[in-house]
């Protein structure tokens, strides 16, 4: 049985309400809440899809 990926979190845990992504890891709601039932090939598929979403841009008044 291969080893399952690690959790992407970064602990920045808030939700982009213009994206629906988690502005530490990327992640969805759904991604998020159904991690721990994934096995590996489908944590696998979660983490290629973040390499491709990018982050919000930074909303006036916010660091980058």
């Amino acid at each position: 049985m291969p080893a399952l990926p690690a959790s992407p979190c970064t602990n920045v845990c808030r939700i982009d309400p213009t994206s629906g992504f988690c502005v530490g890891c990327r992640r969805t709601l759904d991604e998020i809440a159904n991690w721990s039932r994934l096995d590996a090939p489908a944590r696998l598929a979660v983490l290629a899809t973040l390499r491709d979403r990018q982050p919000a841009p930074p909303r006036p008044g916010e660091r980058p």
